[in-house]
């Protein structure tokens, strides 16, 4: 059995039964994340853009806009700004190897539930959720260069589009076969550039990856046919990783099989920004509380200089932001805004926070 033929098999033979009390407990807490920071990212500037381009497409089926209950949109589009809305903060859940596992999945299935003739049961839905954030982690696991820090790719472009069309899949309950012609579809609109990073078009690699992968769902659904290797060649899904080495799924059926979920649960952020940044807001809070108990009080006008020793990377290292995006991947505007307020919120990325002198 290939490779991709495995996966097909397992994303369509695994059951709700196979389903442990901590996975289920792990994804219905993934999933309540994702929509708490999706309705608080319909607050931001690139949903609402991309919600106006949205609403210039109309169909007979129509899923709803999170946050927005006289607002509905065809299945893909509400996927598409639904996804943005979840990364328009850079709020939601991490993994490791580096992703945005569930934003790339819920939208989709969500969407993808109001437009079946029969609803799904919730246990249908956490089944399908789960198989999405498998694929994902599974697919991570095919290059050494994925556990570092990104070069090229923005990883939830990549795998993300390749779980929401598993989950899609398995939600429409297509056959192995089909189920592996969905990766292969969706193989083809995976991939953002990094370059992308900390600008508005970041959080359309969520919202492209929702959309996509229910779109090679459904288009698996109708017979539409892709490279039945897609996971097996390095030309297939292995342009995306110079080091790629995959891996046959584990048979649902055998006693081996495992949730990654399981094992490894994810990271909800306490701050909407890069990873990265929390854990140098941590760091100059811990630093401030140091210096205020050292002198008795804290005087900002005793700082000459702030030294960061941070991890080198590129699209994090941005000493003046000019948008809220770039403060979102900014080491020095985090740091800088935990020393001056001693915290660090949703407020911190407004424009006058980031305009002011004393930051």
């Amino acid at each position: 059995q290939g490779i991709t033929e495995s996966f097909g098999a397992a994303i369509h033979a695994l059951n709700a039964a196979q389903l442990t009390d901590g996975v289920i407990n792990r994804s219905k807490r993934m999933m309540l994340d994702t929509l708490g920071v999706g309705l608080l990212g319909t607050r931001t500037a690139v949903f609402n853009k991309a919600l106006k381009y949205s609403q210039m497409f109309t169909s007979d089926e129509r899923s709803s806009v999170w946050g927005k209950s006289e607002v509905t949109l065809p299945p893909h589009y509400a996927a598409f700004v639904n996804g943005i809305a979840v990364h328009s903060m850079d709020f939601d859940d991490t993994w490791h190897p580096a992703t945005h596992p569930s934003g790339a999945v819920l939208p989709a299935l969500l969407a993808l539930a109001e437009a079946l003739p029969r609803q799904p049961s919730g246990l249908d839905l956490l089944l399908a959720f789960n198989v999405g954030i498998e694929v994902q982690g599974r697919l991570m696991r095919f290059s050494r260069e994925a556990y570092n820090i990104p070069e090229r790719f923005h990883p939830p472009s990549v795998v993300g589009v390749m779980g929401s069309a598993a989950a899609s899949a398995k939600l429409l309950g297509l056959s192995s076969a089909q189920c592996s012609h969905a990766l292969a579809i969706a193989a083809s609109s995976a991939g953002a550039p990094l370059a992308n990073a900390a600008t508005q078009t970041k959080p359309l690699h969520i919202g492209n990856a929702a959309r996509r992968g229910l779109e090679a769902a459904q288009l698996a659904q109708l017979g539409l046919e892709g490279n039945p290797d897609i996971l097996d060649l390095d030309r297939g899904f292995g342009v995306y990783y110079k080091d790629y080495s995959p891996s046959a799924m584990t048979h649902c059926a055998s006693g081996d099989f495992r949730w990654i979920l399981e094992d490894q649960d994810v990271a909800f952020k306490r701050i909407p920004a890069h990873l990265g940044m929390h854990w140098v807001v941590d760091a100059a809070l811990a630093a401030r509380t140091k210096l205020a108990n050292k002198v008795g009080s804290f005087d900002l006008s005793q700082i000459r200089q702030v030294t960061l020793r941070v991890p080198p990377s590129k699209y994090i290292d941005c000493p003046f932001p000019a948008t809220e995006h770039q403060a979102r991947h900014s080491f020095q505007f985090n740091a800088c805004s935990a020393l001056l307020d001693d915290r660090v919120t949703v407020s911190s990325y407004s424009e006058p926070q980031i305009n002011r002198p004393a930051l």
